[in-house]
């Protein structure tokens, strides 16, 4: 039961991110809401249809759809008085990505897929969203932009594949799998660390 609390806490905080990426392109309420539930499910939607998992996670429940209505009427009512906490919102972002990204690896790993695929989906249910929500605003996925995102992903369901692997408790590996994309990302956002980029001459 706990796990579901803090999906739906992930989800909020993912809606939040999507209503501020909406919020600067300057689009109508229907747009921020779009945009609101790209960002928060869409990740984790492509994995089910990826997966062939029918119904769909939020047909099924439909309180993640009234979480990211919520998340985004409250976000939007906030700004008009003070401007979000930037940090703290990427920290927080952080936890909803770690959580997003074992969770989609149970999901695969649940199904019998190979380790490969395993990390894939994982990953896919982690970042996928926010790649959606930056391309329907117009702009370079954060996940191709040097960002320590999606690698942090990927590093954070190969560790929880990894301790299972060595013998770790699956409940322990979970929050192993959470810890390193926690530290990766909160280090790359506190650190300004980044992957090195490619340019031609």
């Amino acid at each position: 039961m706990i796990l579901y609390w803090l999906d739906l806490l992930g989800v909020a905080v993912f809606a939040v991110s999507g209503v501020l990426a909406a919020g600067r392109k300057g689009m109508d309420w229907l747009g921020v809401l779009v945009i609101a539930a790209l960002t928060a499910i869409g990740g984790g939607t492509l994995r089910d249809l990826l997966l062939n998992r029918h119904p769909i996670f939020w047909i099924v429940d439909t309180t993640y759809l009234l979480v990211i209505a919520a998340a985004a009427l409250l976000t939007m009512l906030y700004v008009r008085w003070r401007a979000p906490p930037g940090k703290l919102l990427l920290l927080a972002d952080a936890a909803g990505l770690a959580l997003f990204t074992v969770a989609g690896a149970q999901v695969a790993e649940a199904a019998k897929l190979s380790p490969i695929i395993i990390v894939l989906m994982g990953t896919m249910t982690g970042a996928a969203g926010g790649v959606l929500r930056d391309i329907l605003c117009a702009e370079i996925p954060l996940i191709l932009r040097r960002d320590i995102y999606a690698t942090a992903a990927i590093a954070g369901a190969s560790f929880y594949l990894l301790a299972q692997m060595f013998g770790m408790g699956r409940p322990w590996a979970f929050c192993l799998g959470m810890l390193v994309v926690v530290l990766l990302r909160a280090y790359a956002i506190l650190r300004g660390w980044r992957l090195p980029t490619f340019s031609l001459p």
